[in-house]
């Protein structure tokens, strides 16, 4: 998958004309790391944001084996969104680490959305790298790709119409799909709203941060998500920032 050249025009806002977005991730703190300070915006306006994750993160603290640290990570991340104003955290179970872009994940995803009818869906970079510089890892390029194809295939009715079968009926309201820490975002929300509840939301993440770190966990969250949020105020009409590439439908 060929990496596209970073872009220089202004963000455009995000659009507002919805009331459920459904966010899509690998691991418990990757909304975290990428978008918290748009989902405390989104809820403080009232619209419904609801977290799927395709794992528990049971393999990612090499300290601390997968038995404890799936349920560990489990309870950080419902914190975690407590702190942005989501209330309902679902978890698919797919193993970390090994997730497999296929027709089971895209199922698992399309189910998701038909259950819970979004007009927005939020996933993270689906492509290669991060900025053409560091290596992604699969599991980010697989839910990210099978939750674009997911968007599709949830109103189809012919694809798994297993889920039919189940009472999930096909939703196709899906407008856009909106992707966060991509290297070619063309909107933005204002992140200065959300900006200290997107710390607060980070370091309820706290035994994983310990181990990626020797920095005050603070320190090192607030410098992170801050230095992330100014770099796209130049776009943004130096306003600090959640970029996002938006794909509509």
């Amino acid at each position: 998958m060929s990496e596209p050249a970073k872009e220089t025009a202004p963000l455009e806002p995000m659009p507002e004309d919805w009331t459920r977005a459904l966010a899509v991730v690998a691991h418990p703190d990757d909304l975290e790391y990428g978008c918290a300070a748009a989902v405390a915006a989104w809820t403080d306006a009232g619209r419904e944001v609801t977290y799927v994750l395709a794992t528990r993160g049971e393999a990612g603290i090499d300290t601390l084996e997968p038995a404890k640290c799936g349920p560990l990570r489990e309870q950080e991340q419902r914190a975690s969104a407590a702190v942005v104003g989501v209330d309902t955290v679902e978890f698919l179970d797919h193993r970390d680490g090994v997730i497999e872009y296929g027709t089971a994940l895209r199922r698992d995803i399309a189910a998701a959305i038909r259950r819970h009818r979004p007009e927005l869906v939020v996933t993270l970079n689906h492509r290669d790298t991060w900025g053409g510089v560091y290596w992604n890892t699969p599991d980010h390029v697989a839910v990210g790709r099978a939750t674009l194809d997911a968007a599709g295939d949830a109103g189809n009715r012919w694809i798994f119409p297993e889920l039919t079968e189940q009472g999930l009926e096909p939703w196709n309201g899906v407008k856009w799909v909106a992707v966060a820490g991509s290297v070619r975002p063309t909107h933005a929300v204002d992140a200065t709203p959300g900006l200290e509840r997107s710390v607060r939301s980070l370091l309820e993440h706290r035994t994983y941060i310990e181990v990626l770190t020797d920095e005050d966990p603070e320190t090192y969250c607030r410098t992170f998500l801050t230095g992330n949020a100014q770099a796209a105020a130049d776009r943004f009409g130096g306003r600090p920032a959640v970029p996002f590439e938006l794909f509509s439908r």
